[in-house]
């Protein structure tokens, strides 16, 4: 029969022809036959079912062997005994040996007859040694997924004691080893499935011995930690680990992250490699287990682990965020990383790229897992705002992606920051940042965040970006007796000379912290920046005088010497004079006081107190004064000093504003004949700025510097409980007082009183108003009639003739800007540029400008961003805009620097004769060699850290090709890198980049 069989088999019949007579064998096959006949048959399908060359030859072989065994079983058991199977899984079977693939196929389908049999036990016990030798010998994921059906379906052959958890463990390092031979879907569907099964089999096997699981565990790390030259273990490990009981992860975490056997390289390049499961789809758990032990690197404070891992895998992991399969894990792990990265910036900036895109691919993909992606990938993003404000030149792209989205609240940012930080982010996380960088290619020098030290940080370049005084500083050569301005003149010449990308203003920092200021809180740098200068001039009163010093190097003429001996330094550059006249609005008595000052605190009007709008290049003088009552009685103004004002009615056309510049004693007569509006055009029309001021008005419904200080500027009346005491009245009087500035500091400081109490909360609130920054001032200054007249008939400055007013120009060089909503907390930042005199010694008297070439036009200085250790290139557009497109982040502190005029030509002369004759500042020599070491140092340091992150980056698990995930796919118009939406829906065109 068997004869006869074979010959149907190997016949060319039709299959249909060869069936029917194949049944008939079959049939006969179920009646009594002699054992040799059976051993025959079980021969012949044996060997169609191992060596058989097509499917067909093999389902006939399965068929004749179920045959015989259930209806021949002694036979059968005789025929599949142990010596046969072990010669089939050592030696094969015919002429193709080993190759053959259905041996254990084979085996599984023979085992269902022989359960009952005497010889079972002594098969199971062959089965047990023979599936943990197979395993050792590292088969194929098909083989091994054989294996993993055999055990399954008869538990029996599966390893016991000692040797089971060898299985286990070997079974891993098989895992380890997988790859997908191909990229097809099928065939990757073939391979997960593959996987799948062997994952199943360790799961059975730890449920029912537990104590398998920590030495396979154990393995599984030993696989992921190697740093052996070798390929990188397959991602079809995350199988195994979703299997592992979630109760048992903080025991397991806590065991690994206090191994002192386990060194840091081993356990970044674990955690890297786990990570990069976040890619392995079905995967249940895989993003628990890899926050898990992220969490517990940063409870042992192994920060030099995260933040190296952080940044090689974050983009990684943002790049997964494109395929709904892996998406959900992905996005757990991202969240977790960029919110617990709370030291640096560095990680939330090499996502800014990316995030655009993606978020376009997520809108076009349109599912309830693209939508609910958005909404936390949004709030994220919202949190790092917040976190890492301070850069709105890299933001703005990202905020226009995102802008559509909904916006977390505040307790809900904080709420996520709060529960997420490694550290308290004070000082624990210096001595990993800043990483290794060059310095800035803007040739600028950044200051290390010392714990909420950006108001300091903020003041000093702003102040060091003021050139004049800049170099004052650096020039003094008298230090013992004034030791805050010797450490100030140190931090500059470092910020000058050093060639770290960043410096620490430590010592700065205790020599001139406040000691009312609470450490490692908050503070309002304008409090910082007065209590600073004040330091330093009452410092260089108390000392010897520096100008004792310029004196003897000539570096003054005698005028000059005369003019400044007995003003300090900062009197100088930030000294400025205001007097300040009340009026008795019964008498007419009028006294004033004279005060000096380094600052203007300008308020903001109320909300009902219209305030003109202007341009922003325009002179304040131009914008139109409040008006108040006259005194009831009209005669009374007769020999008047002071102007008719009274508060205009809509559409009464008589009543004009009067420009600041004539406020003041004037005669009634002058009071009478304001500048008219087209005076002023005219006078507009001669300046050859106005042509910029056109450009640069500022939005209707919005302030203007110009608005404060006209607020600032105008009357104030003093009546009910505010009631003036007049001395020559002898009682409390109604009255008026204003403030008139007297003198005009070369750097001019506006501070926009921003912070207010509010009684209903019993809290101080932020005034987030945007106020339009003019980057020209004109500023009033009231001067002696014989000085207004002497200007007038010179043409130096402009001045309205006889109003004793002139206008002193001002150039914008610093902005201070807060962001956040609380003068305690938030984030402080400046903008700054290098102002230096733009009009030239030699302009001709009649005032008309030189060409355009002669000299840089204000709007082409390069402005800086500086940001703590962070400094880039930015321009006067993002100095205007920040507030726009960043509501909470509002200009706070100015600097303006004053242009040569004849109130400040004496210090102009002698800043430019110092420059002439030294040009750069020579420092003293104990200056030159402290920064000369300190630059050796820091390259000595470069060269360490540049060999020991080699090491690390040489330990990091290699990745090939995961950024293809940015730039597989292109959009419709060609562009390239990003997040394409073409991937967004996972179909079979991306599927094969999950994995590998």
């Amino acid at each position: 029969m068997d004869k006869i069989l074979e010959a149907v088999v190997m016949s060319s019949y039709p299959n249909n022809v060869k069936q029917g007579l194949v049944r008939r064998v079959i049939e006969a096959a179920k009646q009594p036959m002699d054992s040799e006949q059976c051993w025959s048959m079980l021969e012949l399908s044996t060997k169609l079912y191992l060596t058989g060359d097509t499917k067909y030859k093999r389902e006939i072989g399965k068929e004749v062997l179920e045959v015989y065994g259930h209806y021949h079983p002694e036979e059968f058991e005789e025929f599949f005994n142990v010596r046969f199977l072990l010669s089939l899984l050592q030696e094969g079977y015919g002429p193709l040996g080993k190759r053959s693939h259905y041996v254990l196929d084979y085996i599984q389908l023979g085992l269902q007859f022989i359960l009952e049999s005497p010889s079972a036990n002594s098969i199971f016990s062959l089965l047990r040694i023979e599936v943990l030798r197979k395993v050792c010998e590292r088969p194929s994921p098909k083989q091994c997924a054989k294996i993993s059906k055999l055990l399954t379906q008869h538990p029996q052959c599966i390893p016991t004691g000692k040797h089971q958890v060898l299985f286990c463990q070997q079974l891993i390092r098989c895992i380890g080893q997988f790859q997908c031979v191909s990229e097809g879907e099928e065939d990757i569907m073939e391979f997960l499935e593959q996987v799948n099964k062997v994952s199943g089999l360790l799961q059975r096997i730890w449920r029912t011995q537990t104590s398998a699981i920590l030495p396979s565990l154990k393995e599984l790390f030993t696989i992921i930690s190697s740093t052996e030259e070798q390929e990188a273990p397959s991602n079809a490990l995350a199988s195994v680990v979703q299997f592992v009981p979630l109760e048992l992860m903080d025991g397991v975490i806590r065991n690994l992250t206090n191994d002192d056997s386990i060194t840091d390289v081993q356990m970044m390049t674990a955690i890297g490699r786990m990570i990069d499961w976040v890619s392995w789809p079905l995967g249940k758990n895989i993003d628990k287990w890899i926050i898990a032990l992220l969490k517990g690197l940063a409870a042992v404070k192994k920060f030099s682990i995260l933040i190296e891992v952080t940044l090689s895998k974050i983009e990684k992991v943002f790049s997964k965020l494109l395929y709904p399969i892996v998406r959900e894990g992905a996005l757990s792990v991202l969240q977790y990383m960029l919110l617990s990265f709370q030291h640096s910036h560095e990680a939330f900036h090499l996502l800014l790229p990316h995030i655009p895109r993606l978020v376009a691919s997520l809108k076009k993909e349109d599912s309830n897992s693209a939508t609910s992606s958005l909404e936390q990938l949004a709030e994220l993003i919202h949190c790092m705002f917040f976190r890492f404000s301070g850069f709105p030149d890299l933001y703005e792209p990202v905020l226009e992606a995102v802008k559509a989205l909904p916006i977390p609240n505040e307790d809900r940012i904080k709420h996520l920051l709060g529960q997420n930080a490694w550290t308290s982010q004070k000082n624990e996380l210096a001595c990993f940042y800043p990483r290794l960088v060059s310095k800035s290619e803007t040739g600028k020098i950044g200051l290390i965040n010392l714990g909420n030290t950006c108001y300091m940080n903020s003041i000093i370049q702003s102040l060091f970006m003021a050139s004049d005084f800049r170099h004052s500083v650096l020039n003094l050569t008298e230090g013992n007796s004034q030791p805050l301005m010797t450490k100030l003149q140190w931090l500059f010449a470092f910020l000058e000379h050093s060639q770290r990308p960043a410096i620490s203003p430590e010592s700065f920092l205790s020599a001139s912290w406040p000691p009312w200021f609470t450490p490692g809180a908050q503070q309002d740098c304008s409090e910082y920046l007065k209590y600073l200068l004040d330091r330093l001039h009452e410092e260089e009163k108390t000392g010897k005088r520096i100008y004792q010093k310029l004196k003897e190097s000539s570096l003054m003429s005698q005028a000059v010497e005369h003019h400044y001996l007995n003003k300090t330094l900062i009197e100088k550059m930030f000294g400025g004079k205001m007097m300040t006249k009340i009026r008795c609005l019964k008498c007419l008595n009028v006294s004033s006081r004279e005060e000096a000052f380094t600052d203007l605190s300008l308020a903001f009007p109320p909300p009902d107190r219209h305030v003109r709008g202007s341009t922003s290049v325009l002179p304040v003088e131009e914008i139109g004064p409040q008006f108040i009552e006259p005194p009831e009685n009209p005669s009374q103004l007769t020999g008047s000093p002071w102007i008719q004002r009274k508060a205009p009615m809509a559409g009464d056309p008589a009543a004009s504003l009067m420009p600041v510049e004539t406020l003041g004693f004037q005669e009634p007569g002058e009071a009478a004949h304001p500048l008219s509006g087209d005076a002023v055009g005219v006078d507009a029309a001669k300046d050859p700025l106005s042509a910029l001021g056109e450009q640069a008005c500022a939005p209707k419904d919005s302030r203007s510097v110009p608005d404060l200080i006209n607020y600032f500027l105008s009357p104030e009346r003093l009546t009910a409980e505010n009631k003036y005491h007049c001395e020559k009245c002898a009682s409390l009087q109604d009255a008026e007082k204003v403030a008139e500035l007297t003198e005009g500091p070369h750097y001019l400081i506006l501070t926009l009183l921003r912070f207010s109490f509010d009684p209903r909360t019993m809290k101080r609130k932020k005034i987030l108003d945007n106020v339009s920054i003019p980057v020209m001032l004109k500023l009033p200054v009231l001067v002696a009639p014989e000085e207004a007249e002497e200007v007038c008939q010179h043409g130096k400055d402009r001045a309205a003739p006889g109003s004793g007013f002139m206008s002193i120009m001002y150039d914008l060089c610093s902005v201070v800007v807060h962001s956040g909503i609380s003068s305690e907390s938030g984030h402080y930042y400046c903008y700054s540029r290098e102002c230096t005199d733009t009009v030239p010694q030699g302009q001709p008297r009649d005032g008309a400008p030189k060409p355009a070439s002669d000299k840089q036009l204000d709007f082409e200085i390069q402005w800086y961003l500086f940001n703590d250790t962070r400094v880039s290139f930015s321009s006067f557009e993002s100095v205007s805009n920040v507030t726009s497109f960043f509501p909470k982040d509002t200009a706070y502190v100015l600097f303006y620097r004053q242009r040569p005029g004849r109130q400040s030509c004496l210090l102009h002369e002698a800043l430019a004769e110092a420059g002439r004759l030294h040009g750069e500042p020579s420092l003293h020599k104990d200056l030159m060699e402290a920064i000369s070491k300190d630059n050796i140092l820091y390259l000595q340091e470069q060269e360490k850290e540049a060999r020991n992150r080699a090491a690390y980056i040489s330990a990091l698990p290699k990745s090939p090709l995961w950024w293809r995930d940015f730039d597989r796919d292109k959009d419709d118009d060609s562009s390239s890198g990003g997040c394409s939406p073409a991937a967004g829906g996972g179909g079979s065109g991306s599927f094969h980049g999950l994995v590998f």
